[in-house]
C-alpha cells in the first residue's frame, strides 16, 4: 500500500502560481511513476503531468505545457507540481496518483493509488 498525501492548493489570482505537493509513505517512492490529475465540477479527470520513476522523463497535456512544471524528490518521497500563470480553466480538484506497474503512464486507469485531493481556485 501506498498512502498518498496532497497539499498546497489554494485560491489564486489569474496569472499567479502555486506549488502542489503530494507526499508518499507507505513503499519504495521511488519504485512508484507518479502523475498528477485534475477534475473539475462536471468534467471528466484528465491528466495533467506525469514522472518517471527517476524523474528522467516527464508528460505534459497541451492546456499545461509551458506553464505547469512536475518533479519529485525521491529522497523526500515527494512530488511537485509547479502551477505559474494560471488561468481560471485551471480551477479543479488536484490528485496524486501512483504505479509501480509502468515505468510513466498518461492513462489514469492504470495508477493504482491516488490521494484525496487538493482544491486550486484561479479567479479572474
Amino acid at each position: 500500500q501506498v498512502q498518498l498525501v496532497e497539499s498546497g492548493g489554494g485560491l489564486v489570482q489569474a496569472g499567479g502560481s502555486l506549488r502542489l505537493s503530494c507526499a508518499a509513505s507507505g513503499r519504495t517512492f521511488s519504485n512508484y511513476a507518479m502523475g498528477w490529475f485534475r477534475q473539475a465540477p462536471g468534467k471528466e479527470r484528465e491528466l495533467v503531468a506525469a514522472t518517471s520513476k527517476s524523474g528522467d522523463t516527464t508528460y505534459y497535456a497541451d492546456s499545461v505545457k509551458g506553464r505547469f512544471t512536475i518533479s519529485r524528490d525521491n529522497a523526500k518521497n515527494t512530488v511537485y507540481l509547479r502551477l505559474n500563470s494560471l488561468k481560471p480553466e485551471d480551477t479543479a480538484n488536484y490528485y496524486c496518483a501512483a504505479t509501480s506497474r509502468y515505468a510513466i503512464t498518461t492513462r489514469g486507469g492504470l495508477y493504482d493509488y491516488w490521494g484525496q485531493g487538493t482544491q486550486v481556485t484561479v479567479s479572474s
